[in-house]
């Protein structure tokens, strides 16, 4: 062997044996996010105006002197945890005093507060956060994201992410080079054409993408100096919002057909010139748009749709705990008679997403497809959609059911919701429509025939007032032996007795979180179906038999940094598996395949950012 070729040799071994090493290290894989000295080009009152890299009262002697600030803080130096208690006392005197007026939601108050804490200091503001998850991700995220969407323009002070606009046409590849950071992970961008159930609400919907990239911090451990929020203004339809003076949007009615698909596809070629590993999460596109655009980008593109992706799998991940709290193995699902309602993206997502798990568990031929497709009546606002629908939408066409079928069980095309529960006797009634109050007295009653050991209720509609039934309506009239599921928060029911019926939310936060931190840390150029299956999986199972067995289908939100580490390992399994990987970093793609299972959970953690304080170091531009 050559001299040349020994050395080459020597030099992978000893790189190779060193990673080996860091295995057994508490920081392996260690990135420069939080645990490295941070270089910045600033000092005094700039640093403090820099939520980025502010640390308020925590900047040590030795920083202050550094850094120019000595005299510009009180003298008293505070650890992060005197901060976040001082900030606690705080809030909690200032909820009522912040609110406007005895209109004004104390959730709004509570959202005013956090967000004051995030224009000056995102560390300590993603340490509150993390902190108390539980209680503050239905404030940033669902459910009263929605209502400041619905109020943004009254909300905003100081701008958060990017707005691209059908005005800046031919002029976004040089726009994007605008935004500060060198490497962005990962996008969440929405056109506010369907934000939640809430309707159109055009530029306001920036919101969605700030909310949902806050969990992307707080649940994967995403850099937020490596998130971006993004608006694609192209107009909206609201008629409110196009007379009020106060809207910040373009006043002009939405663009529409090859006018529209120019400004995404301008907007796609900017961000992947500028960033071309970035993972794009659209969030909140109208049906009509959502589908075209993720078969348009998928599979040449690192993006998925939560609405159709993300929705589709916490929903499979809750049947899938419905099977199982019957007591019966997740590969009876097949078997299981699924009434839906709406036909949106959402809807129509779970569905292709079901018929596909259906599918791969009863052997992905043919027949199998045809098999899992009868398991389904989907019910939209025209009633029951069969084929003798007039201009049906293409994206239900496949879950049509036949009128000849359909007349020998005494329905036809537009029955009504309690007529099909009725006669189809579902195991599970799933509500994707948008319809507060849609699962009425009546439906609930006429789910008491179910021929299931134990019927689940799926009301799954965003925010809290579109849910089609509270938890308290379901367990009221069908009785302890079910299963509930929301889109929002409820709190669990007491009967009285010392049971529970106990509200499991089925929140996209437990799987978009995971899915795109794997999808970063394997490397993969597309986000694969099963990829997504994956991440369904690990959330079905990571409930224990005795958890399932009194009905929690989906574990507290308190655990999502445990849960968004294993199904992001999840993802990089599949991704493994289907030769999709392609390695972050230092790891290359055979190294990642080299990996057991545990030490793959620690390569996931330990490329998760903590909220911790990094040593800076200026150093002039």
């Amino acid at each position: 062997m050559g001299m040349a070729k020994k050395l080459r040799l020597s030099s992978s071994l000893s790189r190779i044996l060193h990673r080996r090493i860091l295995y057994s290290s508490v920081r392996s894989f260690t990135t420069s996010e939080g645990h490295r000295p941070t270089i910045v080009h600033k000092q005094g009152l700039d640093i403090l105006h820099d939520p980025w890299f502010n640390k308020g009262t925590a900047f040590t002697m030795t920083e202050r002197n550094r850094l120019d600030l000595r005299g510009l803080l009180p003298p008293n130096v505070m650890d992060s945890e005197q901060q976040i208690q001082r900030f606690m006392t705080d809030l909690k005197r200032l909820e009522e005093q912040a609110r406007d007026g005895p209109s004004d939601p104390n959730a709004l108050a509570k959202w005013r507060i956090l967000n004051r804490l995030h224009d000056r200091n995102e560390t300590m503001y993603f340490k509150v956060l993390i902190n108390n998850i539980e209680e503050y991700a239905p404030i940033v995220y669902t459910p009263t994201v929605g209502l400041v969407c619905q109020n943004y323009s009254g909300l905003f002070r100081r701008p958060r992410g990017m707005y691209f606009s059908a005005e800046d046409r031919g002029e976004m590849m040089s726009m994007v080079y605008n935004w500060p950071a060198e490497q962005v992970d990962m996008i969440v961008v929405t056109d506010g054409s369907r934000i939640l159930g809430l309707g159109d609400l055009g530029v306001h919907g920036i919101g969605i993408a700030v909310g949902k990239l806050d969990l992307y911090v707080a649940a994967a451990g995403i850099n937020p100096q490596r998130v971006l929020p993004v608006m694609i203004d192209v107009g909206t339809n609201n008629e409110k919002l196009l007379k009020d003076p106060m809207y910040l949007g373009l006043q002009q009615r939405r663009l529409e057909d090859d006018e529209y698909i120019s400004v995404i596809d301008e907007f796609m070629e900017a961000v992947y010139t500028r960033w071309p590993h970035v993972i794009v999460q659209f969030e909140d596109f109208q049906s009509k748009w959502a589908f075209k655009l993720l078969q348009r980008y998928r599979y040449t593109n690192r993006m998925f749709n939560d609405d159709v992706q993300g929705t589709a799998g916490v929903a499979i991940a809750g049947l899938l705990g419905a099977v199982r709290a019957q007591g019966r193995p997740m590969i009876d699902f097949p078997k299981m008679k699924i009434v839906v309602t709406g036909a949106g993206s959402a809807g129509i997502g779970v569905l292709n997403a079901a018929r596909k798990t259906m599918a791969r568990m009863l052997g992905n031929t043919e027949t199998a497809f045809d098999s899992a497709q009868s398991q389904f009546w989907v019910v939209d606002a025209q009633g029951l959609i069969t084929e003798g629908r007039e201009n049906i939408d293409p994206e239900a066409q496949p879950f049509a059911r036949k009128t000849k079928e359909m007349e020998r069980h005494g329905l036809k095309e537009g029955a009504t919701l309690v007529e099909v529960v009725r006669e189809v006797k579902p195991d599970v009634l799933l509500g994707l429509s948008a319809v507060g109050g849609l699962f009425s007295k009546e439906v609930l009653e006429a789910m008491k025939g179910s021929t299931s050991t134990r019927p689940a209720i799926f009301a799954m509609s965003n925010p809290t007032k579109n849910a089609e039934c509270t938890p308290q309506d379901a367990f009221s009239i069908l009785g302890e032996n079910m299963i509930f599921a929301s889109g929002s928060p409820f709190k669990n029911v007491e009967f009285g007795n010392g049971q529970v019926g106990h509200c499991n939310q089925g929140n996209n936060m437990y799987l978009f979180p995971g899915i795109g931190l794997g999808t970063l840390l394997s490397g993969a150029p597309i986000v694969s179906d099963g990829m997504l299956q994956a991440a369904s999986e690990c959330l079905a199972a990571y409930m224990s038999e005795e958890e399932v067995l009194q009905g929690i289908i989906y574990p507290p939100i308190s655990r999502i940094r445990d849960i968004t580490k294993r199904i992001a390992a999840a993802v990089i399994k599949e991704a493994i598996e289907e030769e999709l990987v392609c390695g972050y970093r230092e790891m290359d793609a055979r190294e990642l395949q080299r990996l057991n299972e545990e030490e793959l959970m620690e390569y996931v953690e330990n490329n998760m950012w903590s909220p911790e304080y990094p040593t800076l170091v200026y150093k002039a531009d």
